[in-house]
C-alpha cells in the first residue's frame, strides 16, 4: 500500500492519504469501521456551568483555608505604602 503523508510547516505528519482501492478493501472487510466513519458527527454544545455545579468539589476545610488566603491577599493590596 502506498500512502501519502501531509505535513505541517514543522514537518509533523498531520494526515494520510490512502489510495481509494485500498480504502475500499479496508471498508469492505470492516463494515463496522465504515459505519463509524460515515456516521454524522454529533456536535456537542458546551454546557455553561453555574457556580453551584462546583459545590462540594473541595472540602469545607480547604475552602476555609482558601478563603483565608484570599483575605490576606486582599489586605496586601489595600496597604498604603
Amino acid at each position: 500500500m502506498e500512502l501519502q503523508y501531509i505535513s505541517d510547516n514543522a514537518g509533523n505528519h498531520t494526515a494520510v492519504i490512502i489510495p481509494i482501492a485500498e480504502w475500499n478493501n479496508i471498508t469492505a472487510k470492516h463494515e463496522d469501521l465504515k459505519e463509524l466513519i460515515n456516521e454524522p458527527e454529533k456536535k456537542s454544545i458546551p454546557v455553561k456551568k453555574k457556580p453551584s455545579d462546583f459545590k462540594g468539589t473541595i472540602s469545607k476545610e480547604e475552602g476555609e483555608k482558601f478563603h483565608e488566603y484570599l483575605k490576606q491577599a486582599r489586605n496586601e493590596w489595600e496597604r498604603n505604602f
